[in-house]
């Protein structure tokens, strides 16, 4: 069963038909929308500031989700896809994004929505993603717009990922 923990009084809160692997860690002031996934050794960290997260979202393996004491709240929308090892500190991520894997976003940044942030991306602070392109690089810029068919992916996956959870939840 995940750790799933208080800070100060504040215990998490999550939606319906929600997963969390054994070995994910839930803190303090977070709350999950339906429909999350919460994936092997992912720290939700919600102990010096909030952490929102919509519904449909996976957090993939190795994601490290903190926030700026006082400063930089963590809002993530709904069917959003967060890759493998992706650590996102104190910012904005608007609904339909795919977070690729290894990518930093740093405090204050806004990633719009029907984007996406390339594997090994670091978006720095204070950094606006526009919708319906694909940043990258170090730090992050602009790469290209997307197409809508990379669009249809992005909420693709997302849906791919409450099938996945069945799987695990069939073993259990």
């Amino acid at each position: 069963m995940a750790l799933i923990k208080s800070v100060r009084g504040i215990h998490p809160k999550w939606g319906n038909n929600c997963y969390f692997s054994e070995n994910a860690t839930i803190l303090g002031d977070v709350i999950l929308g339906d429909n999350c996934s919460v994936w092997f050794n992912t720290v939700i960290r919600g102990d010096v500031h909030s952490i929102h997260i919509g519904n449909n979202t996976n957090i993939q393996d190795g994601t490290i989700i903190h926030c700026t004491y006082l400063n930089a709240k963590t809002i993530i929308g709904s069917n959003v896809t967060i890759g493998h090892n992706v650590i996102i500190h104190g910012c904005t991520i608007e609904d339909n994004v795919l977070i690729g894997m290894g990518a930093i976003i740093m405090d204050n940044a806004i990633i719009k929505s029907h984007s996406i942030v390339a594997a090994g991306a670091v978006v720095l602070e204070d950094t606006i993603v526009e919708s319906q392109t694909l940043y990258g690089g170090l730090p992050a810029k602009k790469i290209k717009n997307i197409s809508n068919e990379q669009i249809n992916k992005i909420e693709t996956m997302a849906q791919n990922y409450i099938k996945y959870t069945k799987w695990y939840r069939e073993t259990e």
